[in-house]
């Protein structure tokens, strides 16, 4: 099994990487796709011409929307939105879908929704399904954060998600997003953010799950 491992940093997944065990049965092959949703798209989409792998795993930390999360926990996105492509007019705003531009329906998209239909089958170690949007910049506006969470009723919000999604869903290859929330949306108070702890929990859910599939692979 051929894996494409993928992170907006190479700091988010040094650990892991590190410890990966060695598994004839196992290749992973690392991508870091830099930050934003253009880079994420183009790395990720070279990334599997080059490689053809059987899964792609995109691992990072994000911020939530909701304080009942502990941070530092793992989740597991069930569907994206891209939270910032459209227009805000008298203080709504408006996607592409609403604005006509784009069918609900149109592929990849299912009801507006970059949606995984692989996810329980890869959600090895039963992390929260979530739903989250990506945007290219950051919410911390209080209207802004009202907004997007009455449209798309997101649990996390990260820069590069959506990407993964759009490039697999496109070309029909099972993927899994892996979050560690490592802040509450519009904190921006760096120092109430957890962003070793969130990096740390997330090189141990991937060792964790790399352990899962090598039990599943070897049944």
């Amino acid at each position: 099994m051929r894996i494409l491992l993928a992170a907006a940093t190479s700091f988010e997944l040094r650990a892991s990487l590190d410890k990966m065990p060695v598994n004839p049965r196992i290749q992973v092959d690392p991508v870091i796709t830099g930050v934003g949703l253009v880079s994420a798209t183009y790395q990720l989409q070279r990334a599997i011409t080059l490689t053809s792998p059987d899964l792609v795993i995109q691992a990072g930390i994000a911020g939530c929307f909701d304080p009942a999360y502990a941070l530092g926990s793992l989740v597991v996105v069930g569907e994206e939105a891209i939270g910032d492509l459209g227009v805000e007019e008298n203080g709504i705003f408006k996607d592409l879908f609403d604005l006509s531009l784009l069918e609900e329906d149109s592929l990849p998209y299912h009801e507006g929704r970059l949606i995984n239909p692989d996810v329980e089958q890869y959600n090895l170690l039963g992390w929260p399904f979530c739903k989250a949007i990506s945007v290219n910049e950051v919410s911390t506006r209080r209207e802004r954060i009202v907004q997007l969470t009455r449209k798309y009723d997101p649990l996390i919000e990260s820069m590069e998600g959506a990407a993964l999604h759009f490039v697999c869903l496109q070309e029909k290859i099972p993927f899994l997003q892996i979050r560690a929330l490592s802040n509450y949306i519009g904190e921006r108070d760096k120092s109430k953010w957890q962003m070793a702890a969130s990096i740390q929990h997330l090189n141990e859910g991937l060792l964790q799950w790399m352990d899962a599939l090598t039990y599943k692979i070897e049944q």
